[in-house]
C-alpha cells in the first residue's frame, strides 16, 4: 500500500524515459494489444510541456464499436479514424466481410510479402505523401477477396502505419484502468521487435543523472559528448535548427535543496536564409523546376540564400560529425525534395546517410525550425505519458451502442410542403415576369403585360414574407427604389397604380425614390391626374408641377453643371501652363549656370510625389516595385562584387 501509495504521488510530476524511479521500473509490464489505449494526439505547448499528462488525465473515454478500439479524446479519434486498420474494416464491411481487431489486424499484416508503404521517419506532418501507391491495405483486401472468391477490385487508400507510435506499459502498483505510455520510435528496430523484452531493453536504458553545483565560486564541467546523447534537426522555409543533447539529465537544486531535473545541451546552432517566395509558397528551386528559372532580383537572392544555406549546414554537419557518428538516435525533419537533398544527398563528405538504422521523424507535429522547439520535442519524446482509461465508461458505452445497433431505426415522418393553388402559383410567376421587366425599363413590354394578363393596380408581389419584397412590395415601389422615372410615370399615368401604398417599413414610392427625375415623375403625375385622383398628401407627394415645369428645371440644372465644369477645366489649364512657364523659366536658369531667386534644393521625397503627380494608385504602386527591385538588383550586384 505505501509502495502503490508512492508511485502515485511519484506520477504526479513530470517523468524521464532516461532516469524512471527505480520503485516504479520494478513493476512495469508491457500491455496486452486488446489492453492498449489509443495513443496520444496531443502536443504540449513549450510554456507547459506537461499538458500532454494533463489533458490526457481528465479525458473522457470511448471506443470504435468497429474496431474495438478504446481512445479518450477528439484527438485520438481522429488518429484512429485515419488509420489503416479503421480503413481496412470500413471497406472489409461494405463488403460483408468479418471486421478485424488489432491483433488480427497485425497477423495479417506480417503474413504479407509487402508492408506498408512509408515509415517512422516520415511520420511529422511536414512530409511528402503519395497517395497514388499500393499499399498493403490493398493487399489485405485483395488476398480476403480471394479467400470469399469475389472478384471485387480493391481501391487504393492513402498510406499510414497502422503500428502505435507508443508503447503502453502497466504497472502492479497503479489501478488496472491507468497505462504508461513511451514512444516508440526512442528503441532500436531490434527493440521494437522484441515486444516480450521491452521492460528489459527500458531497463537498460537507465542513465544515472550529472549533478551540477549552482553557486557563482564554481562553474559546471562542459558536457562529455562521449556519454549517450540524440542528434536532432529540423529544416524548413529557409529555417534550419540543430542540437546535439544528451540522454543522461542534469540535476539542479534550487533554494531549500529541491532537485530540479533538467536537459543538457551539448551544442545547438540555427540558421535562417530568405529562400521562400513570399505569399507564393516553396522555394527557389522548385518554382524553378517547375515554371523555368526566373531572372527577378528577387529570385537571384534566394537562388544565392538557397546555396549559402546548403553550404551552412554541411559544414556544420561537418564539425559535429563525430558526435553525429557516437549519436545513439538521429531525429530529422526534412520537408520537401530540396531540403532532405541538402542533408541527404551525395558529395564529399557526406555525414548523414537516408538508410541509417537510428534515422527517425518526429511521430508527433513540429512548428516553425527553432532552438525551443527542438527543446520542446525532445521533452515531448523523452516524457513518460500517463493515460486514464474510465473502464466502466468504456463497458456501459459499448453495451449502448450495441443496443441501439440491435435496434430497428424508427422511421421519421418526412415534413410535406403544403402545395400551392393555381393562383398563388400565377402569383409568383407574374412577380418574377414584373420585377424582370421593371429592372430593365421595359416600359411598353410591362404595359401590355399588365393589360394581357388583366393585373389589378393593387397588385403585390409574392410571396410577401421574401426579403426581397420587405422593401418593394408594390411595381411602383421597385420602380421608384431602382430610380426609373419612366417606369413610374408609365404606372401612375397608365397603369393606375396606388402612390399611397405602404412597404412594411411605412414607407411610400415617393419616400424611397433616390434621384430628383424620380421625384418629379410623381410631381408631374400629380398634375396630370388631378388631385381627386389620390390622396396625394397621403402618398407624400409635394405639390404639382407641369412637364414643361420640370423639363425646363432639369435643363437650366444641367446647363450649370456644364458651366461649373467648363469653368473647372479652364481654372486647371490656366495653373498647367503657369506651372509650364515657371519650369521653362527655371531650366533656362539652371543651364545658364544661375539660380532661381529663393529657389530651394528639393527633397527625395519632393522629387518621388513629383514623379508620382497624376498617377493612379496601381501604376504608383508598379512604379515602386520597380524601384525596390533595381535596388535589390544594385545590392546583389555589389555583393557578387566582394
Amino acid at each position: 500500500m505505501v509502495e502503490s501509495a508512492r508511485i502515485e504521488e511519484l506520477l504526479k510530476r513530470p517523468l524521464y524515459v532516461y532516469d524512471l524511479p527505480p520503485e516504479l521500473l520494478a513493476t512495469l509490464a508491457p500491455k496486452t494489444t486488446n489492453q492498449v489505449p489509443a495513443e496520444p494526439d496531443s502536443e504540449p505547448t513549450p510554456e507547459d510541456p506537461e499538458s500532454t499528462v494533463q489533458e490526457l488525465a481528465i479525458a473522457n473515454s470511448t471506443s470504435c464499436s468497429l474496431c474495438k478500439v478504446p481512445y479518450q479524446n477528439v484527438q485520438e479519434q481522429r488518429s484512429h479514424v485515419r488509420s489503416d486498420h479503421h480503413r481496412y474494416n470500413l471497406k472489409a464491411q461494405l463488403r460483408g466481410n468479418a471486421t478485424l481487431d488489432e491483433v488480427q489486424f497485425s497477423k495479417a499484416v506480417g503474413e504479407l510479402d509487402e508492408s506498408i508503404s512509408g515509415s517512422e521517419s516520415s511520420e511529422s506532418e511536414d512530409e511528402e505523401t503519395d497517395a497514388g501507391a499500393d499499399t498493403t491495405l490493398t493487399a489485405l483486401l485483395k488476398k480476403q477477396a480471394k479467400l470469399s472468391q469475389t472478384n471485387e477490385e480493391a481501391t487504393t487508400v492513402k498510406r499510414g502505419s497502422p503500428k502505435h507510435p507508443v508503447f503502453w506499459l502497466s504497472s502492479s502498483s497503479l489501478p488496472s484502468n491507468k497505462s504508461l505510455g513511451i514512444y516508440r520510435a526512442i528503441f532500436s528496430n531490434v527493440e521494437q521487435d522484441e515486444l516480450g523484452h521491452l521492460v528489459d531493453s527500458l531497463r537498460r536504458k537507465q542513465l544515472a543523472a550529472v549533478n551540477v553545483r549552482t553557486d557563482n565560486a564554481s562553474s559546471p564541467q562542459a558536457p562529455n559528448t562521449s556519454n549517450p546523447h540524440m542528434f536532432m534537426c529540423m529544416i524548413g522555409g529557409g529555417h534550419f535548427a540543430a542540437m546535439l543533447v544528451s540522454l543522461a539529465p542534469e540535476i539542479h537544486r534550487k533554494q531549500g535543496g529541491v532537485e530540479e531535473r533538467q536537459a543538457r545541451v551539448i551544442a545547438h546552432k540555427t540558421f535562417h536564409r530568405y529562400t521562400t517566395r513570399r505569399k507564393q509558397g516553396g522555394s527557389q528551386s522548385a518554382s524553378d523546376a517547375s515554371r523555368g528559372a526566373a531572372h527577378s532580383a528577387g529570385s537571384s537572392l534566394r537562388r544565392y540564400n538557397e546555396a549559402e544555406l546548403e553550404k551552412d549546414i554541411r559544414e556544420l554537419l561537418a564539425d559535429w560529425r563525430k558526435e553525429i557518428d557516437t549519436a545513439e538516435l538521429l531525429f530529422i525533419r526534412a520537408a520537401g525534395k530540396t531540403n532532405r537533398r541538402i542533408l541527404f544527398g551525395q558529395y564529399d563528405g557526406q555525414v548523414l546517410r537516408s538508410n541509417d538504422p537510428r534515422l527517425r521523424g518526429f511521430p508527433f507535429s513540429t512548428r516553425r525550425a527553432t532552438q525551443a522547439e527542438l527543446m520542446r520535442c525532445f521533452k515531448e519524446l523523452t516524457r513518460v505519458k500517463v493515460s486514464e482509461v474510465d473502464e466502466a465508461a468504456l463497458a456501459a458505452a459499448e453495451a449502448k451502442k450495441r443496443e441501439e445497433v440491435s435496434k430497428p431505426p424508427t422511421p421519421r415522418p418526412q415534413p410535406q410542403k403544403p402545395k400551392m393553388s393555381k393562383e398563388e402559383e400565377a402569383a409568383l410567376l407574374h412577380t418574377t415576369q414584373i420585377q424582370a421587366m421593371i429592372r430593365r425599363s421595359k416600359v411598353p413590354a410591362l404595359m401590355s403585360y399588365l393589360s394581357n394578363n388583366s393585373i389589378s393596380s393593387s397588385f403585390t408581389f409574392q410571396p410577401t414574407d421574401s426579403p426581397q419584397n420587405f422593401r418593394c412590395p408594390t411595381p411602383l415601389h421597385l420602380a421608384a427604389n431602382l430610380n426609373s422615372s419612366a417606369v413610374v410615370t408609365a404606372l401612375l399615368t397608365r397603369a393606375g397604380s396606388d402612390p399611397t401604398a405602404v412597404n412594411s417599413e411605412g414607407k411610400t414610392p415617393f419616400e424611397i425614390a433616390g434621384d430628383r427625375a424620380t421625384r418629379d415623375a410623381f410631381r408631374v403625375a400629380r398634375h396630370e391626374l388631378g388631385g381627386s385622383k389620390w390622396d396625394w398628401n397621403a402618398a407624400k407627394v409635394p405639390s404639382a408641377v407641369s412637364k414643361s415645369d420640370a423639363e425646363s428645371r432639369a435643363e437650366r440644372e444641367r446647363k450649370t453643371a456644364e458651366d461649373e465644369e467648363t469653368n473647372r477645366r479652364k481654372a486647371g489649364m490656366d495653373r498647367l501652363k503657369r506651372e509650364d512657364v515657371e519650369r521653362a523659366t527655371q531650366q533656362k536658369f539652371t543651364k545658364s549656370g544661375g539660380r532661381t531667386l529663393g529657389a530651394v534644393e528639393k527633397t527625395a521625397a519632393e522629387k518621388r510625389d513629383e514623379e508620382t503627380r497624376g498617377m493612379t494608385p496601381e501604376m504608383r504602386m508598379r512604379l515602386e516595385r520597380e524601384r525596390r527591385a533595381r535596388a535589390a538588383e544594385e545590392r546583389f550586384r555589389r555583393m557578387q562584387g566582394h
